[in-house]
């Protein structure tokens, strides 16, 4: 998730931020200088100290050095963009006016010299370690050219100049290199604090968006029963209360006794409780953040719903398992008996009452055999395979197929489809299944005492052009309690019903990216509405698309 970052330090850079702070420090430092070398030259000459060689030069250089010094420092800011060019130009004046200064105000050389040090340190910061070492070999070469000058016109003291300037030469190069590695070394290590940084930031906001989406609770309270922390969870079970209501005791009484006992006694009750109205019972824990620690307490408040409906669907699943095997096994004997009955039907010899009894029979298969098939169906639960298909031109061919399979008699089907082509990316054949289930049971069910049944499938676009796939009929409808569990499996109001169409016709519409549910017609009849999903559009298609939305 976080990569390491490795020192390079002929490639580190200082960010914008530090490279302006050195760039401020080096020019703060010039200004200082500079005022030092000005009160040298200044100097009142009844000090006697330094000994000026040319007052004239040297108040010069001092008054120059100053004025670039102040235009440096006033220039920070802008100039950072070009922060090398900048300093290494600053670092050739530096030179020069120390130089100069050494020359002009003998007697100081030690101390101008010294403070050039400084110069090259603050540049060595910012610049390449090849280039930095450059200036520290001109002002060595600088330093050491005045020496021999100056040994030139007297030989007094002339060695022990030579060595203090190579000296100075030496401690140059070693301040430079030293300085040019320690701030790679300080670079290397802010930005790997600033990568762990922005790692450590990732992973609390992962670690908040994970608590924050638990089905379980989670509350942090402190020893004074307010609450720090709380997730979408725990704020829903315990009623949603207002944000600024942060007492436990005020927000969930009896969560709070339940704490203060554990605290207390140290046992968990651990009976399901209610804590707000309308919300689902909960069975409260308790976690201390340390061991001996009440400072700060973890609540976790599981959902007793959550619990109950995980538990039925592995009591589904293992029904389902069951169903299937036992389904296998009753198919050979159903086969053989549904088979013996259609050859006694071609028998000649029977009258009427065995007839009717032969029929009785191969009914009963035949429904026994549509039980068997949606068993295996719930059972075998196949991979769906998508296709971008055209709504209007997939729902006549499904008509067209259902009439050639099924006598309608006087009932009526009927496709109604929208203008322009409505697409819609689904399993061909999952969707027919889905459907031939929802048309089944609305020429079944949907239908008026006395009258044919008239059911349509309408294929149009629905909100934001999304397509949209409906069976209406023009029944009585579905009255609302029986409408709510229409879609659990096993559920049925019909004697002869298996209660698994609609439970497998939803399951293979969620495994399409579908969603089916069931919208009551206004003045009679229901509707089962089947939203799919469009097909990915190009950058060219959104106008298209959003002007079919509007018809």
């Amino acid at each position: 998730m976080s990569s390491t970052v490795q020192p390079a330090y002929p490639s580190a850079r200082p960010s914008p931020e530090a490279a302006r702070h050195e760039l401020l420090f080096l020019n703060c430092f010039r200004l200082a200088q500079a005022l030092v070398y000005v009160g040298l030259a200044l100097s009142p000459n009844a000090l006697g100290w330094p000994k000026l060689a040319d007052a004239g030069l040297a108040r010069g250089v001092a008054v120059l050095f100053l004025l670039f010094a102040l235009g440096m420092l006033s220039l920070t800011r802008r100039s950072t963009p070009w922060i090398r060019l900048t300093v290494s130009g600053a670092l050739v004046v530096d030179i020069i006016a120390a130089v100069l200064a050494i020359a002009t105000m003998h007697d100081a050389r030690i101390g101008i010299a010294m403070m050039l040090a400084v110069n090259l340190a603050a540049g060595a910061l910012i610049l390449p370690l090849r280039l930095s070492c450059f200036f520290a070999a001109v002002a060595t070469l600088g330093v050491l050219g005045h020496s021999l000058l100056e040994g030139q016109h007297s030989d007094v003291g002339m060695d022990r100049e030579l060595l203090e300037s190579s000296l100075f030469g030496l401690a140059y190069f070693s301040i430079t290199v030293l300085c040019y590695v320690l701030s790679r070394q300080i670079r290397a290590t802010e930005a790997l604090a600033e990568q762990r940084g922005v790692d450590l930031a990732n992973l609390a906001q992962v670690n908040e968006l994970i608590i924050r989406r638990m089905k379980t609770g989670v509350l942090l309270v402190d020893d004074a029963n307010r609450i720090h922390q709380i997730n979408e969870s725990a704020w829903m079970l315990l009623g949603n209360p207002a944000a600024d209501q942060r007492d436990l005791g005020r927000v969930a009484p009896e969560l709070s006794r339940r704490l203060y006992h554990w605290m207390t006694s140290g046992k968990l009750d651990e009976s399901a409780t209610q804590l707000a109205d309308g919300v689902p019972e909960v069975v409260p824990r308790f976690s201390r953040l340390a061991p001996n620690d009440d400072s700060h307490v973890l609540i976790f408040l599981d959902d007793t719903s959550l619990v109950s409906r995980r538990a039925e669907e592995l009591t589904l699943s293992s029904l389902g398992r069951l169903s299937a095997s036992i389904a296998h096994e009753i198919r050979n004997p159903l086969a053989a008996i549904r088979y013996s009955a259609q050859l006694l039907a071609e028998s000649t010899h029977m009258d009427a009452t065995d007839q009717r009894m032969v029929e009785i029979i191969n009914n009963h298969c035949v429904r026994l055999n549509e039980i068997i098939e949606n068993i295996l169906q719930l059972s075998r639960r196949e991979r769906s395979r998508p296709e971008t298909l055209d709504l209007g031109h997939w729902a006549n061919g499904f008509v067209e197929e259902y009439r050639q399979g099924n006598d309608l008699g006087e009932d009526t089907l009927r496709v109604i489809q929208a203008s322009t082509p409505v697409a819609a990316v689904a399993d061909p054949q999952q969707l027919q299944q889905v459907v031939w289930n929802l048309v089944q049971n609305a020429l079944r069910y949907g239908r008026m005492p006395g009258e044919p049944a008239r059911v349509m499938v309408v294929a149009r676009h629905g909100e934001h052009g999304v397509p949209v796939l409906e069976v209406i009929d023009r029944g009585p409808g579905i009255a609302p309690k029986v409408a709510a569990q229409i879609f659990e499996p096993f559920y049925t109001t019909h004697e002869y019903g298996t209660g698994l169409g609609l439970y497998l016709a939803r399951q293979m519409s969620e495994a399409n990216q579908a969603s089916l549910e069931y919208v009551r017609v206004a003045g009679g009849g229901s509707c089962f509405r089947l939203v799919l999903t469009p097909p990915a559009r190009g950058p060219a298609e959104h106008g298209d698309a959003a002007r079919t939305a509007k018809l």
